[in-house]
C-alpha cells in the first residue's frame, strides 16, 4: 500500500488517480480516504486527484501518544503528502477537521496553495462556545477510548447534523457509519482529545485571515448550525472568499450532496483558472451582523 511519511516517521496511507492540476483532500473526524470516494471519481477526469487517511485513521499509522495529534501534526501531514508525491502547489479541499487543518496549510505554507475550499468548517471556535466544546471532545474521547468506535458509531454518526445525511441517503448512510465502525479506538480517542479538544479557535487568526491571499469557497449547510457563524466569520476575514449555502443539508456536504458539491467546485475552479475570483471589492461595505464577533 501507498505511504508518505510524516516528519515524525508516522506513515501516512493515501490513494490518487486522473492527471493534470492536483487537488488534494483532507477528511472529517468521522470520515477517512475512503469520504472522498465521489469527488475522487468525478474530478479525476480533469486533475490529479490525491486522497489520504490522516493518522490515527484506516490505513495510517496509529501512534499512541496523545502528543503526536496536535492541530500542527496534521497540518504537516497535508504537506508530507504533497512532498512525497513531489507536488509543489496544490488545490486543497477539507471537510470540518480537514478544513480546519486547510485553513493552518493557508496560513503557515501559502506558498503550496493553488486556492482552499473549506466545507464544514469551525465546530466549537465560537469564543462563547470554545470551553463546552473542548470539554465535549476530552468526554468523548474517553468515550473512544471505553466504549470503542464500533458503539459510538452508532450515536455519533446520527447527531443533529448527520441526520439529514440518513434521511436522504440511507444506503451512503450506511456505508459511512460501517466505515466510521472500522476506525481505531485509540486513534480517534487520540485525535478526539488531541486535535479537536486542544485546537485553537478560528477567531485568534483574525489578523492572519485578513492577509491569506488565495481563492477560497467555504461551503456549510443550513442545517449545521455549529458552522454556520464560523464560514461567516471566515468569509468576512478572507479577502478572496465566497461562500455557499445548501440548503436542507447537515454537516457531512460532500457525502450528503456529492453533487451539489462537485457542481460548486466545478464553477469555483473556472473561475480561478481564469482569474475571476478576486478580492472583495472595498465598497462592498461589511455591515455589523449581530451575534457574530468581530
Amino acid at each position: 500500500m501507498p505511504h508518505a511519511t510524516a516528519a515524525d516517521g508516522v506513515k501516512l496511507y493515501y490513494e490518487e488517480t486522473g492527471s493534470g492540476i492536483p487537488i488534494i483532500f483532507s477528511h472529517e473526524f468521522a470520515g477517512d480516504y475512503r469520504s472522498w470516494e465521489a469527488q475522487m471519481r468525478f474530478f479525476s477526469r480533469r486533475y490529479r486527484c490525491i486522497t489520504y487517511s490522516s493518522r490515527g485513521y484506516p490505513n495510517s499509522d496509529i501512534p499512541e501518544d496523545q502528543n503526536a495529534y496536535s492541530q500542527n501534526h496534521f497540518r504537516d501531514d497535508l504537506i508530507a503528502v504533497l512532498d512525497h508525491l513531489g507536488i509543489e502547489k496544490a488545490h486543497i479541499v477539507g471537510l470540518s477537521m480537514g478544513a480546519y487543518s486547510a485553513v493552518q496549510v493557508g496560513l503557515s505554507y501559502p506558498e503550496r496553495v493553488r486556492s482552499l475550499v473549506l466545507a464544514a468548517v469551525g465546530s466549537g471556535s465560537e469564543p462563547d462556545r470554545v470551553a463546552d466544546f473542548r470539554q465535549h471532545s476530552a468526554e468523548t474521547a474517553q468515550r473512544f477510548f471505553t466504549e470503542g468506535s464500533a458503539a459510538l458509531a452508532k450515536t455519533y454518526g446520527q447527531g443533529p447534523t448527520r441526520v439529514q445525511f440518513m434521511n436522504k441517503d440511507p444506503r451512503g448512510f450506511a456505508e459511512f457509519s460501517q466505515w466510521f465502525a472500522e476506525h481505531s479506538n485509540i486513534g480517534a480517542g487520540n485525535t478526539m482529545r488531541g486535535f479537536q479538544g486542544g485546537r485553537a479557535s478560528l477567531w485568534d487568526y483574525g489578523a492572519e485571515l485578513e492577509k491569506m491571499p488565495h481563492p477560497t469557497l467555504i461551503v456549510v449547510g443550513d442545517e449545521d448550525e455549529g458552522c454556520i457563524r464560523p464560514s461567516l466569520y471566515l468569509k468576512r476575514r478572507i479577502p478572496a472568499s465566497g461562500l455557499v449555502m445548501f440548503p436542507k443539508t447537515g454537516h457531512c456536504v460532500s457525502q450528503e450532496e456529492p453533487d451539489l458539491f462537485n457542481r460548486s467546485l466545478v464553477e469555483f475552479y473556472t473561475q480561478v483558472g481564469t482569474g475571476n475570483w478576486p478580492a472583495r471589492d472595498p465598497r462592498a461595505e461589511k455591515v455589523p451582523m449581530p451575534g457574530l464577533p468581530e
